[in-house]
């Protein structure tokens, strides 16, 4: 089979049922909530602090560079829906090793960002309310607990919970630019590019931290009502939803601030203390907590359901496995998450609670797993379609970011050599258990045959039945 048959070769169908799952409302949640996040706690002012006025241009810089990575995944998880996600493209594109290596890299390298997530919220907590630092670790696992609580009891419930902190999320975001506006000083605006087109670079670096997110939807794609029509249409409304949250943020955060802007510990409580309505502190109490919440959400529900998938597909433990399927609830899944972000969180209270080394582990992890998503889709979607180009454009900007990971690549790197390892010894046990070493070889003429690893040697026209 050629090139172009591979590419046109009806896709799989959706295993959801269109009378049940996730809808537009509940999906685009999801997705606001994924990719919002922590980032306004922080970036608006770290941004300022960088680039001066002139943050506004990169907020809307990254913005326009994140349309076609958002795109492609929506394009991605509309037609292959499947509780793998990038890795579950990548086997399509790619074979089970390079599939098994974003696996790894998703759940043990961007699953490093998760304590992250939970000790911003908590610290931010901290400070408001004016408790000591030693009480950081205890609120951050109090905001872990709802999460796991949710996920636990299934998607639907916990698309409903998202549903709810979205919302709650987005009316912060709101109230404190309706608060904050009155209060902006024209002057602050000048000189606009204070800190030079070197600052503009700076933060855009910053704010793509601010707009990853969006392969979260691609590992619970299966259980949206008609995925091919409702995740294009839950992306795009997030991402209106997400930049204009954004540059309404980086407004008020210069025009308020000026150059006080990113100095303080809780930026958006200075934010909010400009105003007259003395609400500040129980408005950002409510944003760290609100944030938190629905980022973790979401954020744990995709850990699971990709645990799970890899032990279905062999890369961990087949007692993971349960709950992968479309409507399914990964349990034992969630149970090794939960394992999982205990450990990181040990290692960081070991480390004075450092949160550089596991924010960088989660960035040069995420960057990786963008190239190959990327480059998956490029040789899935239909050449020339639109999928197809805003693949290509993501496939050169991805590569760009993953020089930027610079030393930090050596967690990926690691990673990828566990998956080999894994690869190596699975065959291997597949021949003993065969009776014969040389039993894959002798399939060697019927790729539909071959164990999950040797599929990676056999060529692209034997995949056929996996690729578009």
């Amino acid at each position: 089979m050629t090139k172009t048959e591979l590419r046109t070769s009806p896709p799989l169908p959706a295993a959801a049922p269109a009378s049940r799952g996730l809808g537009v409302l509940q999906g685009t949640a999801l997705y606001v909530a994924a990719v919002l996040g922590t980032g306004i706690l922080v970036l608006p002012g770290l941004a300022a602090q960088a680039a001066g006025p002139a943050s506004i241009l990169a907020v809307a810089a990254v913005f326009v560079l994140s349309i076609p990575l958002a795109g492609t995944f929506a394009a991605l998880a509309a037609r292959y829906p499947d509780a793998g996600g990038v890795a579950s493209f990548v086997r399509r594109a790619l074979g089970d090793t390079w599939a098994r290596m974003t696996g790894y890299w998703f759940f043990f390298g961007v699953g490093a960002g998760a304590p992250v997530v939970a000790v911003l919220g908590a610290d931010y907590v901290a400070a408001i309310i004016g408790v000591d630092r030693a009480a950081v670790p205890w609120l951050a696992l109090a905001l872990l607990v709802p999460p796991f609580v949710a996920n636990y009891f299934g998607v639907r419930v916990s698309g409903v919970a998202q549903l709810a902190l979205t919302a709650g999320l987005l009316g912060i975001v709101i109230g404190v630019v309706a608060v904050a506006a009155p209060a902006a000083d024209p002057g602050n605006f000048t000189p606009f590019l204070s800190r030079g087109w070197g600052g503009v670079g700076a933060a855009i670096s910053l704010f793509v931290w601010a707009f990853a997110g969006w392969e979260v939807g691609t590992h619970i794609a299966g259980e949206f009502r008609n995925p091919r029509r409702t995740i294009p249409i839950a992306t795009a409304i997030a991402l209106v939803v997400v930049g204009l949250s954004y540059l309404a943020l980086q407004y008020v955060t210069v025009g308020v601030l000026g150059a006080a802007a990113g100095t303080g510990r809780v930026p958006l409580l200075d934010l909010v203390a400009a105003s007259t309505f003395g609400v500040g502190p129980v408005l950002v109490a409510v944003i760290a907590a609100i944030v938190t919440l629905g980022v973790l959400n979401a954020y744990i529900g995709a850990f699971a359901k990709l645990a799970a998938s890899l032990g279905r597909d062999g890369d961990l433990p087949a007692w993971l496995a349960p709950g992968a399927e479309s409507g399914g609830v990964p349990r034992r899944a969630l149970a090794l998450v939960a394992g999982l972000i205990a450990l990181y969180s040990a290692l960081m209270l070991a480390t004075g609670m450092q949160l550089a080394p596991f924010i960088l582990t989660h960035t040069s992890s995420m960057v990786a797993i963008y190239v190959l998503g990327m480059v998956a889709a490029v040789r899935l979607l239909r050449t020339g379609s639109t999928g197809w180009w805003l693949a290509a454009i993501s496939v050169v900007l991805t590569i760009g970011l993953l020089l930027l990971a610079g030393l930090y690549l050596v967690v990926p790197a690691g990673l990828a050599g566990v998956a080999v390892l894994v690869g190596i010894l699975t065959r291997r046990g597949r021949a003993r258990r065969r009776g014969s070493p040389n039993a894959v070889r002798a399939d060697s003429t019927n790729p539909a045959r071959l164990p999950a690893e040797s599929r990676d040697a056999a060529p692209a026209s034997s995949r056929s039945a996996e690729s578009e």
